[in-house]
């Protein structure tokens, strides 16, 4: 079996083969007949260089990356600089507007009211006839009682006339037995006769003390009588009106109160209720400040003139309760009205003050490595951190030794100590230490980034 035959190549011409060099081999012979250019040095070649690129990039954006991690890992605070000013404190109470004195009148005696002479608002003056009763009864008491004294006066003359009778009777008796040497009367007449004497006197003490009881009866009903008109104690202002001609009274049951009267609404008291925690910085004669409802923007002055001992207990607070003489001559005040009293317990002028934000404030235990070492430590895990920071003020001398925190050149939290005074809520005396005027005082901190 005969072999297949294989396509002849095609002949070369003899210019192709006088161009190549004697001396090519055979790659560059292959090269050169497949007509493939020849591949450039690496350091020429784009790939390289763009790789580069790239990683430089990369580099450069991580040491960037990294700089504002650290840089935002540093503590950011809030300040507020350390002033001079006047500081007062003060006491807020609630409670209620009283007349200086008010006088509930009401009757002693029951009856049915004939007429009401004044109403609500009413001035009235001391004596003045404000209501009167039926008297009708009480005049029929004291016919009664003119009759009872009479008849007692009677008795005491019946009795009168029996002593003087058995007064003769005895003396008779006493002349016979004398006469007659004791022979007669017997003693028996004699017992019986000084036995109606003794009598008859003793029914005559009887019948007097019945006449003095008459008597008492008698003056008992006419004052009842007076009674019927009821009439004003003292000068004032009629607040309240709890009667009408017609009612009944019944004083046997209770005590009935017809009217209130304020005795002078130009001077009125304010009754407020002062908290434990602030009785101790309220006195008396202390300047005060309070607002009703009716004038919110107005405020009236007041002065302490009384600070409770007694305690008052409401839902488990303790209050003490405090009185405020209140000057209202225009009269626009008037009693029952809720008022907001400020106290100005204490003044101070001049002094250093922080806001109070600052006293409270301690930094928090954040770690600040990451601001203090390089860039390949930075990227190592940091250890948790065991030691806390001490204060300033632990080693003061006196319990009432506080402190406040300030920031440092480089940007740290540093602890000042301070011995504050008093404070209205908002700002804080500092009666002394380490912290100067126009220093820089941490109130906050700002949360770090995530």
């Amino acid at each position: 079996m005969s072999e297949p035959s294989l396509p002849n190549p095609p002949p070369v011409s003899a210019s192709k083969k006088t161009d190549l060099p004697a001396d090519a081999a055979p790659a560059d012979d292959l090269a050169t007949l497949l007509a493939e250019p020849t591949a450039p040095v690496w350091y020429r070649r784009k790939s390289v260089w763009a790789i580069a690129l790239v990683v430089l990039v990369l580099v450069v954006g991580i040491v960037y990356w990294q700089l504002q991690r650290v840089e935002n890992a540093k503590p950011s605070y809030v300040t507020q600089a350390v002033v001079r000013g006047n500081l007062t404190l003060t006491v807020t109470a609630n409670g209620t507007i009283q007349p200086t004195r008010a006088i509930n009148i009401g009757s002693e005696l029951s009856g049915t009211v004939l007429k009401v002479n004044v109403d609500v608002n009413d001035l009235i003056t001391k004596g003045q006839v404000l209501v009167e009763l039926d008297p009708a009864k009480l005049l029929g008491q004291v016919q009664r009682s003119k009759a009872t004294l009479a008849a007692a006066t009677a008795k005491v003359a019946q009795t009168s006339a029996t002593i003087k009778q058995a007064s003769a009777t005895m003396q008779r008796l006493d002349e016979v037995a004398q006469l007659s040497g004791g022979k007669v009367p017997s003693k028996t007449e004699l017992d019986t006769g000084r036995a109606t004497l003794d009598r008859a006197l003793a029914d005559d003490r009887s019948a007097r003390a019945g006449v003095k009881d008459a008597q008492a009866a008698l003056s008992t009903d006419q004052i009842n009588l007076t009674k019927a008109a009821i009439s004003a104690p003292a000068d004032g202002v009629v607040l309240t009106r709890t009667v009408d001609p017609g009612n009944a009274v019944a004083a046997a049951l209770q005590a009935v109160t017809l009217f209130t009267v304020a005795e002078d609404l130009a001077r009125l008291r304010l009754w407020v209720y002062v908290d434990e925690a602030d009785v101790g910085v309220v006195k008396v004669d202390q300047e005060a400040s309070f607002t009703v409802s009716a004038y919110p923007s107005y405020k009236f002055p007041a002065r302490i003139t009384r600070v409770g001992f007694g305690s008052t207990i409401t839902d488990n607070v303790v209050t003490y309760l405090t009185y405020l003489d209140v000057d209202n001559s225009d009269l626009r005040l008037r009693p029952g009205m809720t008022a907001t009293a400020t106290i100005i317990a204490m003044q101070r002028n001049d002094v250093l003050l922080v806001p109070n934000t600052a006293l409270r404030f301690t930094p928090t235990a954040a770690t600040d490595a990451a601001t203090k070492k390089g860039f390949a430590a930075s990227l190592v895990p940091n250890m948790p951190r065991t030691n806390t920071r001490k204060s300033a003020a632990s080693g003061a001398s006196t319990a009432t030794a506080k402190q406040v925190w300030v920031v440092a050149a480089d940007g740290t939290a540093q602890a000042v100590s301070v011995t504050p005074g008093i404070s209205d809520g908002h700002m804080t005396e500092i009666v002394s230490g380490d912290l100067q005027l126009g220093m820089r005082v941490i109130t906050d901190q700002k949360a770090l980034p995530k």
